[in-house]
C-alpha cells in the first residue's frame, strides 16, 4: 500500500524530534500502522534550518498554506503552537478535509470544543495525545482503555518545570527564586516562565483530562488556577514533618448532581503517595475509576522525542483509521458528540478538600484557643496542630516574617471542608490581633 503522506507545520524541538524518530523506527512504525507514514513537506520560517533536519527528500516551504494546499497530504501535524495562526491554520486544515495532528494544549483548552465540532464535521480525526503530559499515553488510557469506567477523579502532576522546582526546594531547603534562576540555568524553565509557575500550563492539560474523562465541553475560563510563586521552603519543611510533601497538582472531580471541579494549586499529598515521589522534571498522573480502582500513569512529560513518541502514537492511530467509517472511530473527547453532557465547573468556592493553615503568632497565652475557636464556630474539625517554637523556626526564609523569641508557628490539618467556610474562618483569623503576617493557606488531598 502507498505510504501516507504527512505535513509538518513546524519543525522545533518537538518537530524535529518527531522526524527523527519516524525515520529511526520507519520499518518498526510501518510494521505496526499497516502501510508506510511519510513525513513529505515542512512549514517552517526559518527554512535554512529546516533542511538541515531533513535533508534534500523533504519539501521545504516557508508558508504553512502550501502544506494544506497540498492534494497530496492526508495528515497535518501542527507543532507551531499558541492560540493564534495555529488556530487558523488547523481550522484551515480541517476545512481541506485534512486529519490534524497537534501538540497545543493550550488551544485545545480554549477553543477544544470549537476545532472537535469543525472536525466532526468534516468526518477527519484531531489527534492530541502529545498535548498532555507528553510521552506518557493518558489521553489513550482516559478514552479507550478505562472505558468501562466512570471516571471519579484525576490527579496529575503535569508541568515538568515546577515539579522540579519543588523537588529541588525539599532537597535543598532553598526558596523559590532561588531554584527557578537554577532551573533556567539548567534549562528546566524558560527565559519567561509565566505560564509553568502561574499553573497556566498544567490547568491547560487539566482542562483537557477533564473533558474526556467526564464528556464535557472544555472550559478552561472556570478553572481555579494558582501556581507556585508564593510558596515558602518553611512550609516544605513544615508537610515534611507531618509526613506530606507539596506538588502542584492539576486537580479534577466528578461532584454527582452538582458539576465538576477543576483546579490547579499546591497541594499537600502523603509522602506514602507513590504520586508524591515522582521527582525532577518527571510527570504523573494517578485517574480514579469506579471498576478500576487508582491507576498511576508515569514518565517523561517533555522533550523531544518523548513528546514525538506520542504524537508518532497518533500518526499510527490515524493511519490506521484513515480509510474508516467516520462513525466508528474513537471520539474526540471519549462520548459520541451527541452524548456530551453540558456539565457545569464547580466555581471555587464550592470546592471540598481539607486544608493546611500556617499562622505566625505571637508567642503568648490564648492564641491557639482564639484560632481553634475560630474553626469551630465555623464547622471546620481538626485534624492535627503542629507549633514551633522561636528556637525551631530560627534561619527560615525571610518571606515568612523574621522569627523573634517572641513569635512561633502554629500550623494546623483540618478536615474536609469547602473553600467558600475556609475562607470565612481566615478572615477571622487575619482579624486576629496576634496574628503576624498572612495566614498561609495550602489544600490537601490524600488521593485514595
Amino acid at each position: 500500500m502507498k505510504a501516507i503522506q504527512v505535513g509538518l507545520l513546524g519543525i522545533g524541538t518537538v518537530g524535529s524530534g518527531t522526524f527523527n524518530v519516524l525515520q529511526r523506527n520507519q520499518e518498526e512504525i510501518k510494521r505496526r500502522a499497516g502501510r508506510g507514514i511519510e513525513i513529505t513537506m515542512v512549514a517552517d520560517l526559518d527554512t535554512a534550518r529546516a533542511k538541515d533536519i531533513v535533508g534534500d527528500g523533504v519539501k521545504v516551504v516557508n508558508d504553512a498554506r502550501e502544506v494544506i494546499a497540498n492534494p497530496d497530504i492526508e495528515i497535518v501535524i501542527e507543532l507551531i503552537g499558541g492560540y493564534g495562526i495555529a488556530k487558523t491554520l488547523m481550522m484551515e486544515a480541517i476545512a481541506a478535509g485534512k486529519h490534524v495532528i497537534t501538540a497545543n494544549k493550550a488551544l485545545l483548552a480554549v477553543h477544544g470544543t470549537e476545532i472537535f465540532e469543525a472536525a466532526h464535521q468534516q468526518g477527519v480525526m484531531v489527534a492530541f495525545e502529545a498535548a498532555v503530559a507528553g510521552g506518557i499515553p493518558i489521553i489513550k488510557a482516559l478514552r479507550e482503555g478505562l472505558t468501562a469506567n466512570r471516571i471519579q477523579w484525576i490527579a496529575g502532576i503535569i508541568n515538568g518545570t515546577t515539579n522540579f522546582i519543588l523537588s529541588e526546594m525539599r532537597d535543598k531547603g532553598l526558596d523559590f527564586d532561588v531554584v527557578l534562576k537554577e532551573a533556567q540555568a539548567l534549562g528546566y524553565a524558560e527565559a519567561d516562565p509565566t505560564f509553568d509557575i502561574e499553573g497556566v500550563d498544567a490547568a491547560h492539560k487539566a482542562t483537557i483530562m477533564s473533558a474526556i474523562a467526564f464528556g464535557i465541553p472544555v472550559q478552561f475560563d472556570k478553572a481555579h488556577v494558582e501556581g507556585i510563586t508564593k510558596l515558602s521552603a518553611v512550609d516544605i519543611r513544615y508537610a515534611e514533618q507531618l509526613g506530606y510533601r507539596i506538588k502542584l497538582l492539576g486537580i479534577t472531580k466528578r461532584r454527582e448532581g452538582e458539576g465538576v471541579e477543576l483546579r490547579v494549586h499546591p497541594t499537600l499529598v502523603p509522602a506514602r503517595r507513590l504520586i508524591a515521589n515522582v521527582e525532577g522534571a518527571m510527570n504523573a498522573v494517578v485517574v480514579n475509576g469506579d471498576a478500576v480502582g487508582t491507576t498511576l500513569y508515569y514518565g517523561k512529560g517533555a522533550g523531544s522525542e518523548p513528546t514525538a513518541s506520542a504524537v508518532i502514537a497518533d500518526l499510527v492511530d490515524v493511519t490506521r483509521l484513515a480509510t474508516s467509517d467516520a462513525q466508528h472511530r474513537v471520539p474526540h473527547l471519549a462520548f459520541q458528540p451527541g452524548a456530551m453532557r453540558d456539565v457545569g465547573v464547580l466555581p471555587m468556592e464550592r470546592v471540598i478538600t481539607s486544608y493546611y493553615l500556617r499562622l505566625r503568632v505571637k508567642d503568648e497565652a490564648g492564641v491557639l484557643a482564639q484560632v481553634t475557636q475560630i474553626l469551630a464556630n465555623t464547622g471546620i474539625s481538626i485534624n492535627a496542630v503542629l507549633q514551633r517554637e522561636a528556637d525551631d523556626v530560627a534561619g527560615t526564609d525571610a518571606g515568612a516574617g523574621e522569627p523573634t523569641p517572641d513569635h512561633t508557628d502554629l500550623i494546623i490539618l483540618t478536615h474536609e471542608t469547602s473553600e467558600g467556610t475556609m475562607n470565612e474562618a481566615l478572615a477571622h483569623m487575619q482579624a486576629l490581633g496576634a496574628v503576624l503576617g498572612p495566614v498561609v493557606r495550602i489544600r490537601k488531598e490524600e488521593l485514595a
